[in-house]
């Protein structure tokens, strides 16, 4: 069925995506922090957020929008600088909160807003520019070009690669939130791993900025 929209190798495309999406990566270490540090709720709806990121990419390059960050050093670097700059806020954002309110051992944790981890989610991952260019650069291996179906097997691709990375992700997430339960529950600790969430927040969006 693939390909009547021009898609070549669909199942060589689906396992390479499977292997990209179990290396981990900064969506990774993003979502595993949330989970350690916040509990499982907070793991469950960074992903989703994550995952609502990457569909807009894929969307955006879809339908060529991308292609900007590909042509223009100067947007790249916007972007690129604006999604270091996030990352370090929530980063510092976390210690912050940490000081500000006690950290009650028989909740998962005060601080976990839902619809702000979700938005905070969606955020990091479109102020990513690698995502847009790894989109641009790894789905056009996958499509014919002499057959022309518009944005529809990026479509198609992209959706593909979000559905098996995002039940990935929510594994990770159950996984790194089951096995951190008990550390929670203890106030001292959970701190120390808010303040661990924090530094690595800090460190990614350094490691972004940075990054040639």
């Amino acid at each position: 069925m693939t390909r009547m929209f021009g898609i070549e190798n669909y199942w060589l495309f689906m396992l390479s995506g499977i292997i990209l999406n179990i290396t981990p990566g900064a969506d990774t270490m993003y979502i595993v922090t949330r989970s350690i540090a916040q509990g499982k709720n907070a793991g469950i709806v960074s992903v989703l957020g994550i995952s609502t990121g990457g569909l807009i990419h894929t969307m955006l390059a879809a339908f060529g929008l991308s292609v900007i960050l590909a042509s223009s050093q100067t947007a790249f670097n916007i972007i690129k600088y604006a999604g270091a700059l996030y990352l370090i806020y929530l980063g510092v954002s976390v210690f912050l909160k940490r000081k500000a309110r006690p950290t009650s051992p028989d909740h998962q944790c005060p601080n976990a807003n839902l619809p702000v981890v979700y938005f905070q989610g969606v955020v990091t991952n479109l102020l990513n520019p690698k995502v847009a260019l790894f989109f641009l650069s790894f789905l056009p291996q996958f499509i014919d070009p002499g057959q022309a179906h518009g944005p529809v097997p990026f479509l198609i691709l992209g959706g593909t690669f979000f559905t098996t990375g995002t039940i990935w992700c929510l594994i990770v997430a159950c996984a790194a939130s089951y096995l951190t339960t008990a550390l929670r529950k203890n106030s001292k600790i959970s701190k120390i791993l808010q303040s661990i969430s924090g530094i690595i927040f800090i460190s990614l969006g350094l490691n972004l900025a940075f990054r040639r």
